[in-house]
């Protein structure tokens, strides 16, 4: 009796697949036995959490396999029956397999390796891995015999496939009918479509004890969750401590003199910001310059004359000149220029699910009756743009508001700066227009590879394709705005801050260069600013809470910077990160917190980023977590949430 089932099951096209799913639970069970004895020693071994390891385990097993078995159902579904029965076919399907299984067991080595490294199954730590290709790939070489791995695994692959031929053969040897096979295959492609809808990574974490929920998961599974996802767990891959005590801390380092907690509850970090006077009521022009460095300025030491228009301005603004981005990508600095929050683990928030009706910049001022818009010259699809900011108190305008007489060039990253500032000044005078002031966010694109830009504008031809080129093509293009902009109505009451988003490169000679995160800022209003310098340490997250200072307003405030004006001398810090590390730099010391819980303390040089290692500090250590975790903390528990404004 079981026989004649076994052959039912293999005797029909879709045979294949109870074949796949054999070898892929077979493995994975495999595997997490594997995995379950090189953690032995942090296992609870209670027959609840086996039960949970196991049987939770074989839940996204299946999970998994729903995702994996999508390209081998469309393929039995589509192949017309004459030819599936044609002998290349077969073996054409047998050599898919070994693929498919080869891939398993890639799979099955990495977790291992990734296991012994981290303590964890696959999470964004690998998904970052692929963003630094060659460094992992070389490091891998170095570190283990790939060529003798990958022999082994294609061998062992090729051994399995070979016994498996019997399995296979029943399935070609039945005809098939197109329309029996769109019902089933119908049914098997729904079965993904409910697990991206149902399931949730989260859903395995039952026990108290890591190693269980680490070990109740699947790597398949994993790692595009965490591709999801975009973050890692702080709790559990950085040095933590409890949150009560974290939140405690961290109201003592967001306490400013210009502040006062709403709130006796540790839990709840709102303060109410009071400064005297009256609110200066002027429109705000915040352009976020894609991947300026400090030291492309003259007013920074360059000498190469690549921008001209900016170190103009610098000298009629007040220049800040100690100021540090968080991260080293686009999406955050967008971050820390509209929520003012540290960099927490994993992907910036601008990229993870779940992050709408946050506190904003954007929302301050919609809340004063601005128009707060984001611009940018682009599709703001990328990058989940338009959705982040669309839904935290911004209006997005971005490359779908121009028409192509509109445009006078434009690459695969948008339109030519120009045209992106000439849409910028259509909507300020439309808000203007409509009787309220603007807060618009403009993010440029120019400066980035290809570097490509519109003849004629500098003596930099397009067609070198430099770096200097993108940077001085920018610099023009916000001259020009500048220009266009002194002949608008509304341009005395209004102020411009320019700075960058991130640095052009992140690489240097240590894990976390300070040097490679030096950024400029002025804030130019001829008529209502005074030129100077500003020469205190800056972080990015600084300069929301610094701006609103500038205005005297008066709010509510969820933000993790402070307003550097007005901040008492000894208590300026920067954070600094990439995906994995996260730097906290204070009075010239630099902690350094790291996956597998790991801190280190250096002494940074500010001018070549090398670094050199102290002593353990305390207190240093202590502040680092409590600014780190109490972000994670807030933004997990959704504690700043806010109902969004009309």
């Amino acid at each position: 009796m079981l026989k004649e089932k076994q052959s039912r099951l293999l005797a029909n096209r879709f045979g294949p697949l109870v074949v796949l799913a054999a070898l892929l639970l077979g493995l994975s069970l495999l595997t997490r036995i594997a995995l379950l004895v090189l953690a032995h020693a942090n296992m609870d071994w209670s027959p609840l959490n086996l039960l949970r390891v196991f049987g939770v385990g074989l839940f996204f097993d299946l999970v998994a396999l729903s995702y994996f078995m999508i390209p081998l159902v469309v393929y039995l579904w589509l192949m017309p029956d004459r030819w599936y029965r044609h002998r290349i076919q077969t073996w054409w399907l047998q050599l898919s397999f070994v693929g498919l299984v080869f891939l398993l067991l890639f799979t099955a080595a990495g977790e291992w390796v990734f296991w012994g490294e981290f303590g964890s199954r696959f999470n964004f730590i690998a998904v970052d891995y692929l963003l630094y290709t060659q460094e992992v790939v070389r490091n891998i070489q170095e570190s283990y015999p790939v060529g003798a791995i990958l022999s082994g695994l294609l061998l062992v692959a090729l051994v399995l496939i070979w016994l498996c031929r019997p399995a296979l053969r029943p399935s070609w040897q039945q005809a098939s009918r197109w329309q029996a096979r769109t019902g089933v295959a119908a049914l098997l492609l729904l079965l993904p479509v409910l697990s991206y809808w149902l399931v949730d990574y989260k859903q395995k974490d039952l026990s108290s004890n890591t190693v269980v929920n680490q070990l109740s998961g699947n790597g398949i599974y994993e790692f595009f969750a965490a591709n999801r996802n975009n973050e890692l767990d702080y709790a559990t891959f950085y040095a933590s401590e409890p949150d009560e005590k974290v939140l405690r801390r961290l109201r003592t380092l967001l306490k400013t003199p210009e502040s006062t907690f709403i709130s006796e509850d540790p839990r709840q970090l709102a303060r109410t910001v009071r400064y005297p006077g009256p609110e200066k009521r002027m429109n705000v022009v915040l352009i976020s310059v894609e991947s300026l460095s400090a030291d492309f300025m003259a007013s920074f030491g360059n000498t190469q004359g690549i921008t001209p228009q900016l170190d103009a301005l610098a000298k009629q603004s007040l220049m800040y000149t100690n100021l540090y981005a968080s991260g080293t990508r686009t999406v955050r600095g967008l971050e820390a220029l509209s929520l003012a929050l540290p960099p927490t683990p994993g992907q910036s928030i601008v990229r993870r699910p779940d992050n709408e009706n946050l506190f904003s910049l954007g929302y301050v001022f919609r809340s004063k009756g601005y128009d707060s818009q984001f611009l940018y010259g682009g599709y703001g699809y990328f990058d989940n743009m338009n959705h982040f900011f669309g839904s935290n108190s911004y209006r997005v305008v971005d490359r779908t508001a121009l028409s192509d007489k509109d445009v006078h060039f434009e690459n695969v990253w948008g339109v030519a700066d120009e045209d992106l500032f000439t849409l910028a000044l259509r909507q300020m005078d439309q808000s203007v227009a409509g009787g309220k002031p603007f807060f618009s966010h403009i993010m440029t694109t120019s400066n980035h590879r290809p570097f490509t830009y519109p003849a004629g504008r500098i003596d930099i031809p397009p067609d070198s394709k430099s770096r200097e080129g993108g940077v001085k093509y920018t610099d023009w293009a916000i001259g020009d705005f500048i220009r266009r902009a002194q002949k608008k109505p509304w341009f005395d009451n209004t102020l411009f801050v320019i700075t960058a988003d991130h640095c052009a490169s992140s690489a240097g000679k240590t894990d976390l260069p300070v040097d490679r995160y030096h950024i400029p800022l002025m804030v130019y209003a001829p008529k209502v600013i005074q030129p100077g310098v500003m020469p205190r340490l800056m972080a990015q997250v600084d300069l929301a809470p610094t701006l609103l200072g500038l205005l005297n307003f008066s709010y509510t405030s969820h933000f993790f910077g402070y307003d550097i004006a007005t901040l008492e001398p000894g208590r300026e810090r920067i954070f600094i990160a990439t995906y994995q590390d996260i730097g906290y730099l204070k009075d010239g010391k630099l902690a350094i917190l790291s996956p597998r819980k790991q801190v280190k303390t250096v002494l940074p040089n500010f001018s070549d980023g090398s670094a050199v290692g102290l002593p353990d500090d305390p207190a240093l250590r202590d502040d680092a977590i409590a600014w780190y975790q109490g972000a994670s903390y807030l933004f997990r528990n959704k504690t700043s949430r806010l109902p969004p404004l009309p």
